[in-house]
């Protein structure tokens, strides 16, 4: 076999433009390639809040896979991508009781969420890296357009559909209110709002620790 490459979660986007489209982008963990993977929203929701360590009020389907498999004593040890055919990753999980090894099948979004539940190592072949992974450039800069604040912030997230103006209207949140709609995505389970305004919180901590 092949040596593997080792991958780490690098983040979870969702499309303002495209309803219902997410990218997982795992990156290479000694390279500066990127594999962006289209998940599902409710894989999207599972993923974002394993990312922003964020605890749900009832375990999701995820979390129950991960409580009953420690249960009993078994422990995942890898999760390995080891195929790209017609647009699709295939994956399998490694798990182990400390007797046996076995390998399951696993659609890529299922294993990467349990995977960063248990912090488990992720892989996959040079092949696949070489055949689709990027290099994405740092677009994170939010232009100034000149736009009315005061009427920017007269809106709410499902009503922006570019994402340099939600990056915008997230800036012009007060620190107050960037908490208490975070409170309030998480108590209505709506995970990708939750990671957004997270994201934005973490965002200006750095800053400020920057400044310091």
């Amino acid at each position: 076999m092949d040596a593997k490459i080792k991958l780490r979660v690098q983040g979870l986007t969702n499309s303002q433009i495209q309803s219902g489209a997410y990218a997982l982008i795992l990156a290479e963990e000694d390279g500066a390639r990127r594999i962006p993977i289209i998940v599902g929203t409710s894989e999207a929701q599972s993923i974002a809040i394993a990312l922003e360590h964020i605890k749900p009020p009832r375990p999701l389907t995820h979390d129950l896979f991960v409580t009953f498999a420690q249960a009993f004593g078994i422990q995942l040890r890898e999760v390995f991508i080891y195929k790209f055919e017609d647009g699709v990753f295939y994956s399998e999980l490694l798990f182990d009781d400390g007797i046996t090894q076995i390998r399951l099948d696993s659609r890529t979004s299922d294993a990467i969420a349990i995977a960063l539940r248990v912090k488990c190592d992720i892989y996959t072949t040079p092949q696949i890296v070489t055949e689709c992974g990027v290099v994405l450039e740092d677009a994170m800069a939010v232009e100034d357009r000149g736009e009315d604040e005061y009427a920017l912030l007269d809106k709410e997230p499902k009503d922006i559909k570019d994402e340099k103006e939600l990056k915008k209207w997230l800036s012009l949140l007060d620190d107050e209110e960037l908490s208490e709609r975070l409170e309030e995505a998480v108590s209505d389970e709506n995970y990708e709002y939750a990671k957004m305004y997270k994201d934005e919180i973490r965002r200006r901590e750095e800053e400020e620790d920057t400044a310091k």
